[in-house]
């Protein structure tokens, strides 16, 4: 299995990422990146897969099931907390933008047919994580506890300020001791330019994935439009470039009878948590709400 998949490699001829389970060798996980010109519009077929409309720049309309929401967006992943969608397994949803737009639709396979449902982004909470130069920020609209409208997918997004550290300590969530839940996971990197708000190839940042025995020892450079395949063992961290600001989008599903985000911790650095009580939080945090930048 190849876990780092740079941009382009996932692309077609519709699509900008089609990425489904049986591409990344699992079961349950999925992401689809689109494209929407002005004026036009695209229409998705769900088929055994729920959703998240999640839009990454521009607006824009989905209508599913009699349901029309209109989702107003942001600039870009590093501007503004944006509006999503829920939309279910077995349906055919139309998307269509008045002034163009990019949206993801993080997505799992699933059993249960559930309603659509609008997000709006002031309803999302915007998490402030870790401390000193591990500060980071966590959008958590699609994450059990606060968005309970789904049968197996979870998903969040992650902003990490130039020069910091993210998804650490490393942790894991497979089917090896001592973890109780496994999640496949996909990690979709966007990397900001030196404006700190334009995605862009010139930046750069570094993920780390590995298990205990070795099968899986990945360091890799990740640029914007990346994406990287968690099958089992500790991820991270994610580290950031000094001068380009890295996100990136969760997306996680597996085999539980409940949705679960928990996770264990490598032992080994587990420690770095107690760490962070004595160290200021990173001012540039939070980075954006759903008003816009903070700062």
């Amino acid at each position: 299995m190849t876990l780092h998949r740079p941009q382009g490699t996932l692309s077609t001829s519709s699509d900008v990422i089609s990425l489904t389970p049986e591409d990344a060798g699992w079961a349950y996980t999925g992401l689809r990146v689109l494209r929407i010109e002005a004026g036009g519009s695209r229409i998705v077929e769900t088929g055994e897969f729920e959703a998240f409309v999640l839009p990454l720049a521009g607006s824009l309309t989905v209508e599913v099931d009699s349901e029309r929401y209109e989702l107003q967006g942001r600039d870009s992943v590093f501007t503004r907390v944006t509006d999503f969608a829920y939309v279910p397994r077995d349906a055919s949803v139309a998307l269509s933008s008045a002034d163009g737009c990019e949206v993801a639709l993080p997505m799992a396979r699933c059993t249960r047919r559930l309603a659509p449902k609008y997000g709006p982004a002031d309803a999302v909470p915007v998490e402030v994580r870790g401390s000193g130069n591990a500060t980071r920020q966590v959008t958590n609209f699609g994450v059990p506890g606060v968005w309970d409208h789904a049968d197996k997918l979870n998903a969040c997004e992650l902003i990490t300020p130039d020069g910091n550290w993210s998804s650490y300590p490393p942790h894991k969530h497979d089917s090896s001791e001592p973890c109780e839940v496994n999640n496949e996971e996909i990690y979709y990197f966007r990397i900001a330019d030196r404006d700190g708000v334009t995605p862009s190839r010139t930046g750069f940042g570094f993920h780390r994935t590995y298990t205990d025995d070795g099968t899986i020892d990945e360091d890799v450079t990740v640029r914007d439009g990346d994406v990287f395949l968690i099958p089992r063992g500790y991820h991270g961290p994610c580290v950031a470039a000094p001068g380009y600001p890295m996100y990136y989008l969760n997306v996680l599903a597996g085999p539980g009878a409940e949705r679960s985000m928990a996770f264990c911790d490598d032992p080994a650095h587990t420690w770095v948590r107690d760490s962070w009580a004595t160290q200021e939080l990173d001012p540039r945090c939070p980075v954006t709400t759903a008003e816009g930048r903070v700062k």
